[in-house]
């Protein structure tokens, strides 16, 4: 029996999804090994274990600090681990043990948040390639969701490909439950959901939408932007309430949804958008297709190669581009049909089961290594 740590602090967060779903499938898999997971204390019953070789290990200490780099070691060596698999690149980088890496995507180097402190995130961001590049020396072996992120990260980092593996993630229902989403009942709309950092580019998917609603003055389509609002998001905000667009009244900012309307919203949806300058994989699209609703998608860095036909593209720099995609979704129900007809085929080859088994192998590599 060898022991496992898996650093999950970011259970919580928007990739937190990845981390559950990876804990719940090897909790199934692997009755052999014996597993701590770190989490912050108020996670601690977020997801409750149901293997006995499973076990929570409170852990509040911050992503990219001091503490993270001194205290976090103490942490891990008082567990004793043959083993540890930190689920994003932040991590002590003394420690010397075995150790294993996913990297999401390469956007913390390659992008700028205008809703963060300048200094502090470029600070924040200098230090980002230095670890970035570090990891690559220390660590056994490194995970990617995709092929071109495997890439991007080779190319930045230098690393041997032999030490890079692909576990492509998956999509599942988000709950049993559906509730209304009173606001939008009975009404036609397309559908954003996630965070709205620069990057996501929600900007010009706004344009693209007024303008599309400028040339087809009929239509009564509203955009939703479903997710909570943070900074980021009010910049978003910000920009419609104080811009002279025709049809501002008809862009939704819904703040926080539960579960039980997420799904109710992407059952009800024409089209999911999804306008992104950089991903490392694109869950939020293969969610959508879970839910039969036909995805327009950014041509950009890995999503046509998870999306594959099961999506139309356009240039997410492209404003005229992304609104005659709109319209083609919207006044084309043979094109729909079509991509939901490819989005069920395509989801049958992602599993988040397949990806925890993949990612088991690459821990045996490790140990044996």
């Amino acid at each position: 029996m060898k022991r496992i740590v898996i650093d999950g602090r970011i259970i919580a967060s928007s990739t937190g999804r990845y981390v559950e779903r990876l804990i719940h499938y090897l909790e199934i898999l692997d009755k052999e090994n014996k597993y701590f997971i770190l989490v912050p204390k108020k996670d601690l019953n977020l997801y409750p274990l149901k293997n006995p070789n499973f076990k929570y290990v409170a852990c509040d200490i911050p992503n990219f600090s001091f503490k993270e780099q001194l205290d976090l070691i103490k942490v891990i060596n008082n567990l004793n681990p043959d083993l540890v698999h930190f689920t994003m690149p932040q991590q002590p980088l003394l420690y010397n043990g075995k150790r294993v890496t996913t990297v999401h995507d390469l956007t913390i180097l390659k992008t700028y948040n205008s809703d963060k402190n300048w200094i502090v995130f470029h600070i924040k961001q200098l230090v980002a390639k230095f670890l970035f590049k570090r990891i690559a020396k220390l660590n056994d072996f490194i995970i990617t969701p995709s092929e071109f992120t495997k890439k991007d990260y080779i190319k930045f980092s230098k690393i041997d490909p032999k030490k890079v593996f692909v576990t492509y993630e998956s999509a599942e229902n988000l709950s049993k439950k559906e509730a209304v989403y009173k606001p939008l009942n009975n009404q036609k709309f397309i559908l954003y959901v996630g965070q709205q950092s620069d990057y996501k580019n929600i900007k010009n998917l706004i344009l693209a939408f007024d303008r599309y609603r400028k040339d087809n003055p009929e239509s009564k389509v509203k955009l939703v932007l479903a997710g909570k609002i943070n900074k980021a998001t009010e910049k978003n905000l910000n920009f419609v309430n104080s811009s002279n667009l025709i049809f501002k009244e008809d862009i939704i900012f819904t703040n926080f949804v539960k579960d039980e309307e997420l799904v109710w919203l992407y059952k009800n949806a024409i089209c999911y958008a999804f306008p992104s300058f950089m991903e490392g994989f694109g869950l939020p699209g293969l969610e959508a297709m879970v839910y039969d609703l036909p995805v327009i998608s950014s041509n950009q860095t890995c999503l046509p190669e998870v999306y594959q036909d099961a999506a139309i593209y356009f240039d997410p720099y492209d404003i005229k581009d992304i609104q005659n995609k709109i319209e083609e979704i919207i006044s084309k129900k043979e094109l729909r049909d079509k991509l939901i007809k490819n989005g069920n085929k395509l989801l049958k080859k992602y599993s988040w089961k397949k990806m925890a088994k993949e990612t088991l192998e690459v821990y045996k590599k490790a140990l044996d290594n």
